[in-house]
C-alpha cells in the first residue's frame, strides 16, 4: 500500500501546489472521529439513507468549507480577498497521496491502504463512503478504477476520519507493524501448552483445547484478530466487570458502594465470606456480582432487565456479535448450588435491597454469565472502557467517566481471581478472566484485547491467555508504571519511529551547533546514541568542529568516547 499521508500534498503536481501548501488550516475542519456519528451496521438497526449517484450525501453540506481549492489572503485597505487554486481541498490530497502519479486508483488500491491503517470497510463510521463505492463500481463503465472526480465522490462523507487514518494520526501509528508484532506474540502463546477445559457443565467442556484466539480494537477502531476470533462463547466472570459498569452508571458509585466493598478478599472466589461490615469485598467475587445483579433495573422483571443488559452489550460492542446460550444458562442454574448457598447466606445478612427476590436474581445472575460474544466482539467492549466510555467504532457514549474508571480500578486489583497481585505486577494492567477461558484486557487510552483460549491453569485463568499478556508487557510499555519518557528498551506502539528519531538527530545536532555542553550531557545520560547522522552523514563532532567549540569537542571524544574519524558525504 502507499505510504501514509506524512505530509499532505508531498505527491501533488507542481501545477496544482500553491506558495506555502502542507496541510488546510486548523480552522478548516476538526480531525475528531466522534463527529462523523454513531452509524448501524449493514442489517441491523435502523441506517442512513444512502446517496443516490451524483448527488452528495445529505450529511455533507460542509464539504465545501475544508480547503475547497480557496483560501483568504490579505488585501490592500484592510479587505480580504479569495484567491483561488491555493490550498487544493483534503479530497485532492487524499487522491493524489495514494494515486503516486497516476490518474486513476484502482479501487482494491484503495480497500488495502484503507485497511494498512487498521480501519475496516465494515467500520459504521465508513458506511457513506462503502455504500458510495459500492453504487459508483455497480453504475461506472470502469468499475475497478477511480479518477479524481469519482474518488472525491466516494470519501467526501468521511474525509475527517479517512484524513486521520492516512496522515497516521490515530493511537496506534504504524498499526502494520504493531499487528506483526501481535502475530508473533500470538503464535509464541500457541505453542503452550497444559491447563485443562472447564467441566462442571457439559457445554464449556465440548470446547476443543486447541482453540485460541486474539482480537484487538484502539480508541481510534483500529482492528486486528488472529486465530478462532469469531467462534462464540459464554463471558462468564467476564460480564462481572461489565454489569458493574452498568449499575454505576445508572445508579452512581456511592449508592452501589453501599452493598458492596472494594477490597480484594484473598480468597477463592466462590468463598461464603463477607468482609468485616457483612458485605462482599468487591464486585469481581461471586457474592460481589450477585449483589450487583440484584441492583440492576430494580423493580424491573427479569425479561426486562435481561433485555435492558443485551442493549448495553450490543452498544459496548459497536452492534457487533452479542449472543446468549440457552443451553448455559439451563445447565448453570441446575448446577449452581454453590451460588444459591451464597445467595441465602447474602440474604440472611440482609446484604441485598429491601424486597428482592434472591431466587429470581440468580435466575438473572445465571443469564448474564451465559451472554455469548466472540473475540472480535468482545475486544471492542474493552475499547470502549479504554476509550472512557465512548464505543470507537460508534462514536456513542455508553457509560459514565465515573463507571469507566472504577470499574478499570477494580478489574486491576481483583479481576484474575487469586492470581489478581501477580498479573498487577507483572502484566499491570486492568483485566478479567471468565471460567470459559476469556481474559478481557484493557490498556487504557490504547486499546481493548480480547483473549481467548478454553484450557485453564489452577487459578482458573486460561493458560495461552495468560502468557499472551505477559509477553505483550514485555515488547511493549503498556504496563501502569513503566516510564513513558524515558523507558528505552521497550516498543512504543504509540509513537512513529521515524519522527522520533529525526527528533532526535535535529536535538543532538542543535546541541552541539550552539555548544549546549549541559544539554549533551543530558543526552549522554538518557541513552542517546551520540554518533547519530543526518541526511549527510553529518555527526555532533562534525557540527562542533566546524562552529569552532572545543568543549563540545571535548566532552565529545572524552566523556562519550565518539568516532574520531567520522566521513560525511
Amino acid at each position: 500500500p502507499p505510504a501514509p499521508l506524512a505530509a499532505f500534498g508531498a505527491s501533488l503536481p507542481a501545477s496544482q501546489r500553491g506558495p506555502g501548501l502542507a496541510t488546510p488550516p486548523p480552522s478548516a475542519r476538526g480531525l475528531c472521529t466522534r463527529s462523523e456519528g454513531a452509524l448501524e451496521e449493514p442489517g441491523k438497526g435502523a441506517q442512513a439513507p444512502s446517496p443516490t449517484p451524483g448527488e452528495p450525501p445529505a450529511d455533507s453540506g460542509h464539504n465545501n468549507n475544508h480547503g475547497g481549492g480557496k483560501e483568504l489572503v490579505g488585501g490592500g485597505g484592510g479587505e480580504n480577498k479569495v484567491k483561488q487554486g491555493l490550498l487544493p481541498s483534503l479530497e485532492d490530497l487524499l487522491f493524489y497521496t495514494i494515486a503516486e502519479g497516476q490518474e486513476k486508483i484502482p479501487v482494491h488500491k484503495f480497500i488495502t491502504a484503507l485497511k494498512s491503517t487498521g480501519l475496516r470497510t465494515s467500520d459504521p463510521r465508513l458506511k457513506e463512503c462503502m455504500d458510495m463505492l459500492r453504487l459508483t463500481l455497480q453504475t461506472t463503465s470502469d468499475g475497478v478504477m477511480l479518477d479524481k472526480d469519482l474518488f472525491k465522490k466516494c470519501v467526501q462523507s468521511n474525509i475527517v476520519l479517512l484524513t486521520q487514518a492516512f496522515r497516521r494520526k490515530f493511537v496506534i501509528p504504524d498499526f502494520m507493524s504493531f499487528t506483526s508484532h501481535i502475530d508473533e506474540l500470538y503464535e509464541s502463546a500457541k505453542k503452550q501448552s497444559g491447563g485443562k477445559v472447564a467441566d462442571y457443565i457439559p457445554q464449556l467442556a465440548k470446547f476443543s483445547p486447541d482453540l485460541w484466539g486474539v482480537s484487538l480494537c484502539t480508541v481510534d477502531g483500529q482492528r486486528h484478530s488472529v486465530g478462532d476470533t469469531k467462534v462464540p462463547f459464554c463471558l462468564q466472570s467476564c460480564v462481572k466487570p461489565l454489569k458493574y459498569a452498568i449499575a454505576v452508571n445508572d445508579l452512581g458509585t456511592e449508592y452501589v458502594h453501599r452493598y458492596v466493598g472494594k477490597e480484594p478478599s484473598g480468597l477463592r472466589f466462590n468463598k461464603l465470606f463477607l468482609n468485616e461490615d457483612d458485605r462482599p469485598h468487591n464486585p469481581m467475587v461471586n457474592a460481589g456480582a450477585i449483589v450487583i445483579t440484584s441492583l440492576i433495573k430494580q423493580g424491573a422483571n427479569n425479561a426486562e432487565k435481561f433485555d435492558y443488559v443485551m442493549q448495553f452489550m450490543n452498544k459496548m460492542a459497536g452492534n457487533e456479535y452479542v449472543g446468549f446460550s440457552n443451553a448455559t444458562f439451563q445447565s448453570e442454574r441446575e448446577s449452581g448450588d454453590r451460588n444459591f448457598a451464597i445467595g441465602y447466606y447474602l440474604k440472611e445478612k440482609k446484604c441485598f435491597p429491601e424486597g428482592t427476590d434472591m431466587v429470581a436474581i440468580l435466575d438473572f445472575y445465571f443469564q448474564l454469565c451465559s451472554i455469548e460474544v466472540t473475540c472480535e466482539s468482545a475486544s471492542v467492549m474493552a475499547a470502549t472502557l479504554a476509550n472512557g466510555g465512548f464505543c470507537p467504532i460508534t462514536g456513542e457514549r455508553v457509560l459514565s467517566p465515573e463507571a469507566v474508571r472504577n470499574t478499570l480500578s477494580l478489574m486491576h486489583s481483583c479481576g484474575m481471581y487469586d492470581f489478581s497481585g501477580q498479573f498487577a505486577f507483572h502484566v499491570g494492567l486492568p483485566a478479567k478472566s471468565g471460567v470459559a477461558g476469556g481474559i478481557l484486557l484493557v490498556v487504557p487510552n490504547v486499546m481493548g484485547l480480547m483473549c481467548w483460549s478454553p484450557p485453564l491453569d489452577k487459578m482458573g485463568n486460561s493458560v495461552k491467555g495468560i502468557h499472551f499478556c505477559h509477553d505483550l508487557v514485555s515488547l511493549c510499555n503498556f504496563h501502569n508504571y513503566d516510564n513513558l519518557r524515558h523507558f528505552a528498551k521497550k516498543l512504543d506502539p504509540r509513537r512513529e519511529g521515524g519522527d522520533q528519531r529525526v527528533k532526535s538527530v535535529i536535538n543532538l545536532l542543535f546541541a552541539a551547533y550552539t555548544g549546549d555542553v549541559s544539554a549533551l550531557r543530558r543526552f549522554a545520560l538518557s541513552g542517546m546514541d551520540m554518533e547519530q547522522r543526518d541526511y549527510d552523514s553529518r555527526t555532533a563532532l562534525h557540527v562542533a568542529a566546524a562552529e569552532g567549540h572545543v568543549d563540545v569537542v571535548k566532552f565529545l571524544l572524552e566523556a562519550c568516547k565518539v568516532n574520531p574519524f567520522p566521513k560525511d558525504r
